[in-house]
């Protein structure tokens, strides 16, 4: 098992690519602490994954509370006297609010912000003390193509959100390197997820959609595990400052 005798917080545990990244942690050997706000989902996770051989546990979290969040690394330090991995996923798409810039609301801007940047900035601080004081860890950030390239004019928060992690991915691995803390982020194409199941409830949207990634399907939660897996394993140990494409091609055309 590739990760056997870590610790792992998982933010946005609780449904697609989270959940699935928490389930293959936990199944690689991992204790995986689950973190989100979907109390009810996020306890059923770590009871199935308890009863499935693996340890694990959940704790409700709103990643843009500071409180919030400094509580779930104290209490993961205090319960597992360490912090491995962060894979940080925590995040929104309100399509229905979003919107080109001279349309955007403040309100709807300062929401996806507060969800996808600062919550993304709160829980590297507050994993940080712990992966310092071992002198190790891996910070895993989930981006998106959107922060990369001009490709989604009419979700002007959410574009600008994931340009900001990858910002701060880069910023944030020249910073721990030498303190052997790594941090890299993935970037997932088009994926069949819950945050995209509005978009995607539309079958001509669908197709189309579909007919744009080189490889023909839509991603899934299960394209992201093997990856994920290797950026908090010791495999990838000279890996930092990584935007890692998993999008069938997308950003390749």
């Amino acid at each position: 098992m590739r990760l056997s005798g870590k610790v792992a917080v998982v933010t946005g545990a609780a449904l697609g690519l989270g959940c699935a990244v928490a389930t293959r942690f936990a199944r690689e050997g991992a204790v995986v602490v689950a973190a989100d706000i979907n109390e009810p989902v996020g306890q059923a996770l770590a009871k199935k994954l308890t009863r499935d051989g693996g340890e694990a546990s959940f704790v409700h979290t709103d990643v843009a509370d500071e409180k919030a969040v400094k509580s779930l690394f104290e209490s993961t330090v205090a319960r597992h006297k360490r912090i491995d991995i962060l894979y940080n996923n925590a995040g929104v798409l309100p399509y229905e609010r979003d919107a080109p810039a001279h349309e955007l609301s403040l309100a709807a801007w300062d929401y996806v912000m507060s969800v996808n940047l600062r919550g993304a900035f709160l829980c590297g601080k507050y994993a940080l003390p712990a992966m310092l004081q071992q002198r190790s860890g891996s910070i895993i950030y989930v981006g998106s193509r959107t922060g990369l390239f001009g490709c989604a004019p009419n979700v002007t928060a959410y574009s600008t959100s994931k340009a900001g992690i990858a910002g701060l991915t880069r910023v944030m691995a020249a910073t721990y390197a030498p303190y052997q803390i790594r941090v890299n982020s993935i970037i997932p194409g088009t994926m069949d997820t819950p945050m995209n199941g509005d978009v995607l409830s539309n079958e001509a949207q669908r197709e189309e959609y579909r007919r744009a990634v080189p490889l023909g399907r839509l991603g899934v939660p299960e394209d992201i595990e093997g990856l994920a897996v290797f950026l908090a394993s010791d495999e990838s140990s000279f890996c930092t400052g990584g935007l890692y494409t998993c999008d069938g091609g997308l950003t390749a055309v």
